[in-house]
């Protein structure tokens, strides 16, 4: 059943500091990822930048609309994760668009 709703993705970009490497994948992996999944964001992708000038790391995260998106953005819990996550990288953005199949940017 359609419920004219639109999935919606959020991309985080950003580039993992060096000197922060093992706590980095330790938080994403153990708290952040699985907090997100727990308030209603499905991780949908995650790339790695072999060659360019563009952020090492771009994760996507989807929500079944955008309500449920902005929700779960203007949540303590996600402010918590997110000012967490900031600890461990730099050049952190995020961006928000319609959800569709393939890479997105």
């Amino acid at each position: 059943m359609d419920t004219g709703q639109q999935r919606v993705k959020l991309i985080l970009t950003y580039d993992p500091r060096p000197d922060r490497r093992e706590d980095y994948f330790q938080y994403v992996l153990g708290e952040f990822v699985p907090r997100l999944a727990s308030e209603g964001l499905a991780m949908s992708d995650a790339w790695h930048t072999a060659y360019g000038q563009y952020p090492l790391r771009l994760t996507g995260f989807v929500a079944p609309d955008m309500a449920s998106l902005e929700r779960i953005l203007t949540s303590e819990t996600f402010r918590d994760l997110e000012a967490r996550l900031q600890q461990y990288v730099s050049n952190y953005q995020r961006r928000i668009v319609p959800a569709r199949r393939g890479f997105q940017f």
